[in-house]
């Protein structure tokens, strides 16, 4: 069993605040002067990546001290400079004290967001479906793998609690071209019969594999796409010498059934706290 303590908690925080970084970084680099930053904030990080961006968040608080009002204050002038929301996603292994300040500052709890992992190596590989081929996506093909991504994210199951974000296809290609640019993000696509039928992707670091993303055509779902895509991030993963894989995934969403069936356990909550613009 793989048991959600506050140690592991912190180290899967740390690495999502590291990617989250990463990809502001990557955002200003691809695009100067879109007004991106990366500012640490109590052990973990603010970002904004551009007008509407998913990585428009606060990630990993509560691991790395207490969290200075003031600090706190500079990062909301920040948004509010860009008439962006503040969204901060809080970990509830995090300090207790956070949530507190949050609310009297007048953030409101928007949703949550459930954080499951699982050990690694695996001990056996899940069986494959016939006619499934998954293989990293090389730089050419980055265009061919971000439109099966974005179109299948575009169709999500509903099943579940729905989300909070809803994002134009625009916004998500740039959000994901701004990924798939950081330093060490993994691409893979899926071919059914030949045909490309689903893309995800993983980022590895400090023994922790994040896998940031999986997505199927609606033409290709319930076929085995989503068990070849998990299946061969895992087993990469586990040879580069992580122990621990994660994933996040909406409350009783599709995505977590289908982590849970093959091995995930549910570690943590998130509660995702907004303040307006």
């Amino acid at each position: 069993m793989l048991f959600g303590s506050v140690s592991l908690a912190a180290r899967i925080e740390r690495a999502e605040a590291r990617l989250m970084a990463d990809a502001a970084t990557a955002c200003e680099r691809r695009r100067p002067g879109a007004g991106a930053f990366a500012v640490p904030l109590a052990g973990g990080v603010a970002t904004f990546a551009g007008p509407g961006a998913p990585m428009n968040k606060v990630a990993g608080l509560g691991f790395g001290g207490p969290l200075d009002e003031g600090e706190l204050e500079a990062v909301e002038k920040a948004y509010a400079e860009r008439a962006c929301p503040v969204q901060v996603e809080l970990c509830c292994l995090a300090a207790p004290s956070i949530g507190a300040l949050l609310t009297r500052r007048g953030y409101a709890l928007q949703g949550f967001e459930n954080e499951l992992g699982r050990p690694l190596p695996l001990e056996s590989a899940p069986a494959q479906a016939e006619g499934i081929v998954v293989s990293p996506s090389p730089a050419d093909e980055l265009p061919a793998w971000l439109d099966v991504v974005v179109t299948g994210f575009a169709s999500p199951d509903t099943q579940g609690v729905p989300s909070h974000e809803q994002h134009p296809r625009e916004t998500a290609e740039t959000a994901i071209g701004d990924m798939a640019a950081v330093p060490g993000f993994r691409r893979y696509l899926a071919r059914r019969d030949g045909v490309p039928a689903g893309g995800a992707s993983m980022h590895l670091g400090d023994g922790v594999a994040q896998l940031c993303g999986a997505a199927t055509l609606p033409e290709h779902r319930r076929r085995g796409v989503q068990t070849a895509l998990l299946a061969a991030r895992l087993e990469v993963a586990g040879r580069e010498g992580c122990d621990v894989a994660v994933v996040t995934t909406l409350p009783g969403s599709k995505s977590q059934e289908n982590a849970q069936r093959h091995g995930f356990e549910l570690l943590y909550t998130r509660a995702v706290l907004v303040r307006p613009a």
